[in-house]
């Protein structure tokens, strides 16, 4: 069994047009430090940001999201910092996150 059998992998979604409002910037340079550093602690082991090579109608920004395992993630969503992290999406978008958990084939 391997460390990254337990790992526990959320995807946050933005969708929308390219003419909606997402900072690229303040989302990579302020937002996901800020969750890291919230977070961190809990058990989230990473986050990396993705935008489509395009930009079209549908998908603006993902976020991967790596917990070391499920008991992590159950605790970082339910952590005494989830209102300063979620305070802070209005300030980069008006989109509202969209959370899919995947699963490992």
């Amino acid at each position: 069994m391997s460390i990254y059998d337990s790992q526990v992998v959320v995807y946050v979604t933005y969708q929308g047009t390219p003419e909606d409002r997402f900072d690229r910037e303040h989302y990579n340079n302020v937002h996901l430090p800020l969750v890291m550093r919230s977070w961190g602690k809990y058990g989230l082991l990473n986050v990396a940001a993705f935008y489509p090579a395009r930009e079209e109608t549908g998908t603006v920004a993902v976020c991967e999201c790596i917990f070391r395992d499920e008991a992590a993630m159950e605790t970082v969503f339910s952590s005494p910092e989830v209102p300063e992290v979620m305070a802070d999406v209005p300030i980069f978008t008006d989109l509202i996150p969209i959370r899919v958990r995947a699963q490992r084939l």
